[in-house]
This record gives structure tokens, sequence and C-alpha cells, in this order.
């Protein structure tokens, strides 16, 4: 009777339990939260401005949200689901609808990875007009949006102007602002995709010249009201250099209902996503057999080695000695 009441026997008797429950139990059923969004990425040549850094060496706006994506999809749950589309000139393409981020990881994860600049259509970046158009996709495929982009229109926007919204309200989502916050110079490719230097003033369009004058136009040098409303002199500016637009991004995100957050890193993307989009309960299971399973052949083991090694701490198994002749 004292065997039945010793450790080794209650460890095989615990053993033998969590075995007969690793048999019979049953999942639990759980509920999850996630997210279904439609990730727009800004692939125009601002977006090769080299302002992050990676274990010490440069790395491109482009390079870091790319980076920023796949850890997004490998962070959220199972049941997530994400579409992906790139963002160049006035439109956004779509690539290919929402998937569920577990079942379809690797040739989300390779698209991913794929993502390129040279894959735009035109050189033209017009933010807002691209990020209306989104809008519009993420409604059509009922998902929140994700929008990643350094902020920078080309050609810059006529002087004193809003862009407005034709897109319907009720999408929910994020704006995020890729670029460091100092002025970077913007690298420069031939038709062959080398790069070739960096853009200079004169490469650029410094000023939008469509529409009305600005307000200070007449105090400019060789003003005509009808042959040089905007001034006879080339327009001076910035434009060839670049940074993220952050002012100008909370502007958009203000208009259109979004919430805006900077690209930080690579791990920067979850959090803000999950705080500005729609929280979709994704019913799972956990399934405890394994854990069980694997409690009982541990109490197994213990119990059946309990004694070799409490009798090899003590010093009990000995070498035998051999006479000497």
């Amino acid at each position: 009777m004292r065997n039945l009441r010793g450790p080794r026997f209650l460890a095989l008797a615990l053993a033998l339990a969590l075995a007969v429950a690793a048999l019979v139990v049953h999942p639990l059923a759980i509920t999850r939260t996630g997210v279904a969004v439609l990730a727009v990425v800004d692939i125009t040549g601002s977006m090769n401005t080299r302002d992050y850094t990676v274990d010490g060496r440069p790395e491109s706006r482009l390079d870091a949200a790319k980076a920023a994506l796949r850890r997004l999809v490998a962070d959220l749950p199972c049941g997530s689901r994400m579409a992906l589309g790139l963002f160049t000139e006035r439109r956004p393409f779509l690539l290919f609808e929402p998937v569920e981020v577990c079942a379809d990881f690797a040739p989300l994860d390779g698209a991913l990875a794929a993502l390129d600049w040279r894959m735009a259509w035109e050189g033209d970046s017009r933010i807002a007009a691209g990020l209306d158009r989104a809008l519009a996709m993420a409604a059509g495929l009922g998902v929140d949006l994700l929008f990643i982009t350094d902020g920078q229109e080309t050609p810059p926007l006529p002087a004193g102007r809003t862009p407005g919204f034709d897109a319907k309200p009720g999408v929910r989502g994020l704006i995020v602002g890729a670029g460091g916050y100092s002025l970077a110079p913007i690298p420069k490719f031939d038709d062959r995709g080398r790069e070739r230097g960096f853009y200079a003033e004169t490469d650029v369009q410094q000023e939008n010249r469509f529409g009305p004058p600005p307000a200070d136009a007449e105090a400019r040098e060789g003003y005509n009201p009808r042959n040089a409303p905007f001034g006879a002199a080339a327009a001076n500016g910035t434009e060839h250099l670049s940074s993220v637009r952050e002012g100008y991004l909370k502007e958009l995100a203000a208009a259109t209902g979004l919430a805006y957050a900077h690209l930080d890193g690579p791990g920067g993307l979850d959090a803000p996503l999950r705080a500005a989009a729609t929280p979709r309960p994704l019913p799972g299971q956990v399934d405890l057999r394994p854990i069980l399973a694997a409690a009982a052949l541990l109490l197994l083991l213990g119990s059946l080695l309990a004694a070799p090694l409490a009798a090899l701490g003590r010093g009990r198994f000995t070498v035998p000695r051999t006479r000497s002749a």
C-alpha cells in the first residue's frame, strides 16, 4: 500500500490520466481578432531615396516598406486577409484580391519581396488622386486600406489648392509615411535601370504652373498677366530632394477619415494597423492534445529515470576493482 502512495506511482497515474485525456479531449474553440486589408505601396521614383539604415547600410524607402509588410504578414493572426496593389502616376493597380495570410503566406511573402520600382508605368506621383482611387478600390473589395507612401506629389500641387476626394466615406485604414524628415537626394536611373547619380534642380518641375497663378505672381520678375502670369524666371525649389511629407499626409488622413503613422522600422505596422482597421472576429481552435501527450511523456520518463539518476548522484555506481597478481 505504501508503494501505491509513493511519488513514482502518483507520477505514473498522472501520466496515464494525461495520456487518456490526450486521446479523448476536444480542441477548444476561441475567437481572435484579425484584419482584412488592401495594402497599396507607392513605387514611384522618390521611394528609391535611401534614408533608412539597416545594419549600418543605407536602405531605400521601398525596401523598408517591403520589409515592414513582410513582417506584418508574419505577425497577423491566421484568418486575416490581405490584398496587394501598386501605386504610380495617379491610380493604384491591384495585383491580387484578398488572400488568407497563413494558407497563402508563401506566395504573399514572395509577391512582397518582388516589389520593384521598375514596375511603375508612369513617372508622375499624384498622391491624392492615387489615395482617392485606392479608397474606392478598398471599398469595392470590402476591406480596409493600408496606403504606404512618402507623400511627395510629382508634379507639385498648384499653390493654394487642396485636393478633393470622390471616394465614398466609410473605409477605415491607415496612411503610412515612409522616409526621413531631412531632405535627401533622389537616385536617378537610365533607361536600362542603371543608377546614374541623383536628380538635380533642373531635372524636376519645381512649381506647378497650371491653372491660376499664385497670390505673389505680380511681384515676380517678368510678370505679364497674359504671357507670363507666373513670371519669366525659372522656378527654384527643393523638389529634386525628398523627405517624408508628413504634414501633407496628415491632412490627407484627416480629409479621408484614415489614421496616420510614420514608418519607423520593420516591426512598425502591426500596432497602428490594428488600431486603425476594422476588428474582424476570427473563430479558431486550440488543440491541447500535443501538450497533454508531451506532459504524459515527461512524467513517464521522469518516474522511470528518477531512481537511477538519484543513485548515480549518490555514487552507488562504481567501477569494480581488479586484483593485482
